[in-house]
């Protein structure tokens, strides 16, 4: 088994932030998400970010001796590095340094599969890296200039050749990932003809999306082949996947599994994630996903609408799914109009959480009575694959049907309705 590289986690919490514990214990997760290995942490208490090291100049030492002391390999910070506290903790500590920034990119390209969310991330990476260069040890080879203004030049020189590599990789990339979006706009276009009402489900990472979309399909369409990555990890789910479901009544929706949020989700990460995000942007209805297992669920709510309201999805009716309530040992509230209470891993709740869907997205239904000429069975086939017909009566001229279908098929085969 390959040995873990080892990581401390560095915090600086500025004026006693409410929420500074939580966000220390994030980054710990955040870095075992990471495939490290967390030997220690350290905290400091400012009024401000120190602008040469982040943390107070004196506590530089202190890191270094931890640092030793429990052979980190890499040290993490919980508050973003500007390229010049990247640069002198890099020259002071003599150890790697990243950021929580530069983390959650790191797990994002380790769990990036398809060729889209490569791109994604690495358009992400590249634009984070792009003011760092200079601050970076591992950034493309970097030349460091000396004294002399003939080998200041050639650092120099590297350092603009190295900036243009990565604009013109940026550039190629994005046109990359531009047809891919086209090919999106396609698929949603033609999803959008076919009338199917679609749903997204949003969440703070780990709330439990994918459990519930493959409970979905576990109940509806019984097919192993069609469900999504389920594990107890922050991130398991990077590409957004779209699954048709049909109910037991044949009413059907589009459910899309997208990313997961998280607190100070990197701005450049959510730019290059458009496409993707695209799922939420343009869906009918939000099924927010909330741990409600975890202490500071209300937090993540907060952090998860914050998001929505920074990619444009702050108006879509939303249904609330509290999930995990397998894992608490307090009193259920009664489900209400907007909110439901779960267990997505035993299947607890989720005929309720139907019903809820439904009675948001399938308001535009006619309940009628049609007769469909014997020479038309290509209507009645049509009706009676997509509706819940629930009688069928042989008449003189025809088949009549007792059914409920949308206004659009209503007014299309408004000649068959019948009054009788």
């Amino acid at each position: 088994m390959q040995k873990k590289e080892t990581a401390l986690l560095i915090g600086v919490n500025i004026n006693n932030q409410p929420r500074f514990k939580e966000s220390m214990e994030e980054l710990k997760n955040l870095a075992i998400a990471c495939e490290l290995e967390v030997v220690g942490s350290m905290e400091q208490n400012l009024k401000s970010i120190n602008p040469v090291f982040c943390i107070g100049s004196g506590k530089v030492e202190e890191v270094s001796s931890l640092a030793d002391e429990t052979e980190a390999e890499v040290l993490i910070f919980n508050n973003e590095l500007s390229p010049l506290q990247l640069r002198n903790l890099e020259k002071e500590l003599e150890c790697r340094v990243i950021d929580r920034t530069y983390l959650i990119l790191e797990i994002f390209a380790k769990r990036a599969k398809t060729r889209e969310a490569k791109l994604q991330v690495e358009v992400a990476r590249l634009q984070y890296m792009l003011p760092r260069l200079i601050g970076s040890n591992e950034s493309l080879g970097r030349q460091r200039g000396g004294i002399g203004t003939k080998n200041r030049g050639a650092g120099e020189t590297k350092l603009e050749t190295d900036r243009r590599k990565i604009q013109a990789r940026i550039l190629e990339l994005n046109n990359e990932l531009e047809l891919l979006e086209n090919e999106h706009k396609i698929q949603r276009k033609l999803r959008y003809e076919s009338e199917l009402p679609s749903i997204a489900l949003v969440g703070y990472t780990n709330s439990g999306k994918s459990t519930i979309m493959n409970a979905m399909v576990d109940m509806f369409r019984k097919s192993e082949a069609k469900k999504v990555l389920e594990k107890d990890m922050l991130f398991a789910t990077l590409d957004t996947t779209v699954r048709r479901i049909t109910l037991s009544n044949k009413r059907t929706f589009l459910l899309a599994d997208t990313v997961g949020f998280v607190s100070n989700l990197p701005h450049n990460l959510i730019k290059a994630f458009r496409s993707t995000l695209e799922e939420v942007c343009e869906a009918d209805l939000l099924i927010h996903v909330v741990d409600i297992s975890n202490p500071h669920y209300k937090e993540q709510i907060d952090v998860t609408m914050k998001t929505l309201k920074e990619i444009g999805a702050e108006n879509i009716p939303v249904i609330y799914a509290y999930n995990k309530i397998d894992l608490v040992d307090f009193d259920i509230p009664h489900d209400r109009c907007d909110c439901v209470y779960i267990s997505a891993k035993l299947k607890k709740g989720m005929d309720k959480m139907v019903d809820l869907i439904c009675s948001k997205v399938f308001k535009e239904y006619v309940q009628c009575k049609m007769l469909i000429p014997y020479d038309r069975g290509d209507i009645f086939s049509y009706l009676n694959e997509n509706y819940d017909v629930k009688s069928i009566a042989y008449k003189d001229k025809g088949t009549l049907i007792d059914l409920e279908c949308r206004q659009s098929d209503y007014k299309k085969y408004q000649q068959y309705v019948s009054t009788n």
